[in-house]
């Protein structure tokens, strides 16, 4: 990740084009434009050496208009208040187009998980979420896991703020966090959600094109959560995957992967380093393997105008957050590739956490045909309203994406006003 990018930044051009597109009056894109509140917290951690480290975290509450804040929290090296306030924005985007009750917030910790044992991550997590206190809630913010963070992770967060609570108030408290296991009141089908919304984007591009997905190609750069379960889809679609990758290096087979062992072995060994069913491979040649759908599941500002050159795919369905470059964005539009932009595309991950918060809000708990069926039904719906507003509009994909977010929007602020 390019040390000069300003993530932030770039999201509110995107948000400053698509203003114009919605005729968004000139206060509500002022709003818009910061979020809300901004809360930084330096905590203290006694490692497993006995030694102690501060660690510093982050919680933006972008945007509440149209329900409670939402939003993943971050474990990563690199994690920085500019980054978090671009993710935090894109949450409100990104629940606004999905027509989900919720605002958008992030949160992240400076720290590279990899660096911890199970247990140092429990006290860093446990940590993180009393030094948070009240600035989180079921009612108010609730957050979920994003890159570095588990389902476990969630279990840690919700058990520590269960127990800042009564006897009495204390299961009233489980919807405090989505993307926990389902054993402790996690969904069915919220671990897959995000790749499985990922793969019907890509499934109804090819209806929209009467493509076969059948022999088909892929490449997946990321092989955590979303691109090993966007890779599983995929293949259970007839696609090959030829190439993929995360954060111990890049892997190709020719002749497509055996997505399954590929799956489960990333399962058991934390990573795909070491699989025999692919050989090393490069970044440019990552980049440069010919296919015909891509999808990002890594971290932003990965596909830069140098990237963009390189690839040679047909479609992208952004799994991961602000893949794109805008430059990147321009090189992509001028070769003709159909881009699924992040908040849509990657949108299956809060489509589902919303139904886990309302499972835990009614104590109830659905099966997973019916979890499946209901992401699947929303993101069809909302892909079409993206992809008719790009049309209508003759505007890229993206633009589109946030201008059916803005419109959801605008009525709620037109509606309710601004107080006093």
């Amino acid at each position: 990740m390019a040390a000069h990018y300003e993530f932030f930044k770039v999201v509110q051009k995107h948000l400053e084009i698509a203003s114009k597109v919605v005729d968004l009056p000139s206060h509500v894109a002022e709003i818009l434009s910061q979020p809300k509140n901004e809360i930084i917290v330096n905590f203290p951690v006694r490692l497993d050496d006995g030694t102690m480290k501060l660690f510093k975290g982050y919680r933006i509450q972008h945007n509440n208009i149209r329900g409670p804040y939402k939003g993943g929290i971050r474990y990563h090296q690199d994690v920085n208040l500019d980054d978090v306030k671009a993710l935090a924005s894109m949450m409100t985007w990104k629940c606004s187009l999905m027509d989900i009750p919720f605002g958008g917030a992030k949160g992240g910790v400076k720290v590279d998980p990899h660096d911890h044992s199970k247990e140092e991550l429990m006290r860093i997590t446990r940590r993180f979420t009393h030094a948070l206190g009240s600035n989180i809630g079921p009612e108010y913010d609730i957050p979920a896991p994003d890159v570095g963070t588990t389902a476990q992770m969630m279990v840690w967060m919700m058990d520590s703020y269960m127990n800042r609570s009564d006897d009495l108030a204390k299961n009233a408290q489980r919807g405090i966090v989505t993307g926990k296991t389902v054993n402790a009141g996690g969904s069915q089908g919220r671990e897959q959600a995000t790749g499985q919304g990922a793969v019907v984007c890509v499934r109804e591009w090819a209806k929209a094109n009467s493509i076969d997905l059948r022999g088909k190609t892929a490449i997946v750069q990321g092989f955590g959560n979303v691109g090993s379960f966007a890779s599983k889809f995929l293949d259970e679609l007839g696609v090959k995957l030829l190439a993929t990758g995360d954060y111990t290096g890049y892997m190709k087979n020719e002749s497509g992967f055996d997505v399954p062992a590929l799956f489960n072995y990333n399962r058991a060994n934390g990573s795909i380093k070491g699989f025999e069913g692919g050989a090393s491979c490069s970044r440019e040649e990552f980049f440069k393997t010919k296919a015909d759908i891509f999808i990002p599941a890594a971290l932003e500002n990965q596909i830069t105008a140098l990237e963009a050159q390189w690839l040679d795919v047909k479609m992208i369905s952004e799994g991961a957050n602000g893949p794109t470059s805008p430059e990147g964005d321009t090189i992509l539009e001028e070769k003709g590739v159909h881009v699924v932009p992040d908040i849509l595309a990657n949108a299956g991950g809060v489509t589902v956490s919303y139904f886990e918060w309302i499972q835990n809000k009614r104590s109830e708990f659905w099966e997973k045909d019916e979890v499946e069926a209901r992401l699947e039904k929303r993101m069809v719906r909302q892909y079409g309203k993206v992809m008719v507003c790009a049309h209508e509009n003759k505007i890229p994909t993206r633009i589109a994406a946030y201008a059916v977010a803005l419109e959801n929007l605008k009525i709620a602020y037109d509606e309710r006003g601004i107080f006093p």
